[in-house]
């Protein structure tokens, strides 16, 4: 009951066509859940397109796993088609202050795939929890806390034993982490999110569908060593250039780290100068 197309695990490009996230869905016995609405109309009409080769029940309900714009911008589409939209009401916030600059890059590199899309706001918010049930399958849609970005949310189908981790897990690429991202806060959603989801399918935000110890080495492990580096640093009177110089070697091998690693490094030496 549960599919997911798995997107490219690196920045966004015109080639990719702005599929670099896992847009999910689920198929009950009376409607289909789209989680994630893709980064453009163009992107989330081709998902529909599939989704209708293997049912004819209507796409209902659409929640983004975030506020970025390959989780909402696609919204757009499913709008039209008479979804409703579902998002965390600091997702929403993320929208209203930042949507147009997601839409304005988005149609630099999607360029013909960007027509049309525009900006919707989600139709339900929520902060804890929200449950859609879609005949005989419920889906429950969580937010565990502060974690990558603002409004990150899980999307757990029990039934099925599988967890849409969202952004709240991270394998294969490398985590990143904004300006807004609080590290300490992150760890602690996690295990609160690792214990709920320990024994099931875990399909993250980005990356093929794995396993709770996976995506604990991929998210809490990296956070935890990078964490300890800059408080050794801070401990030394280390400086936001020393923070750079920091030894991410033994993660090289995931995707973005060429793109991310040094910026994560002072992006967490920053905040942690005022814990």
């Amino acid at each position: 009951r549960v599919f997911s197309a798995i997107g490219a695990t690196q920045p966004p490009t015109y080639e990719n066509a702005g599929h670099n996230n896992n847009l999910s869905f689920v198929i009950g016995d009376t409607a289909v859940l789209v989680v994630n609405g893709g980064s453009n109309n163009a992107l989330a009409s081709d998902i529909h397109s599939y989704i209708k080769t293997l049912t004819s029940l209507p796409v209902k309900y659409v929640i983004s796993e975030n506020g970025q714009g390959h989780a909402f911008l696609g919204n757009h589409y499913w709008k039209s088609q008479g979804a409703i939209l579902i998002g965390h009401v600091d997702a929403q916030k993320e929208i209203d202050e930042k949507g147009y600059g997601s839409l304005s890059r988005m149609r630099e590199y999607a360029r013909e795939f960007a027509q049309d899309t525009g900006i919707v706001n989600f139709d339900k918010t929520f902060d804890k929890d929200y449950l859609v049930n879609l005949g005989n399958v419920e889906v429950f849609a969580r937010g565990y806390g502060s974690a990558h970005s603002p409004g990150d949310i899980t999307v757990l189908i029990p039934s099925e034993n599988v967890a849409l981790a969202g952004d709240i897990a991270f394998h294969t690429r490398m985590p990143p982490i904004f300006d807004s991202t609080d590290s300490k806060s992150w760890i602690e959603s996690f295990d609160v999110f690792a214990n709920e989801a320990r024994t099931m399918i875990i399909v993250p935000g980005h990356g093929a569908p794995t396993n709770i110890a996976t995506v604990t080495a991929g998210t809490k492990d990296y956070l935890v060593y990078l964490r300890g580096e800059v408080q050794a640093l801070l401990d030394n009177e280390g400086s936001l250039e020393d923070a750079y110089q920091i030894d991410q070697s033994r993660f090289k091998h995931w995707h973005t780290y060429k793109e991310l690693a040094a910026r994560n490094a002072g992006r967490v030496f920053e905040r942690m100068e005022f814990e």
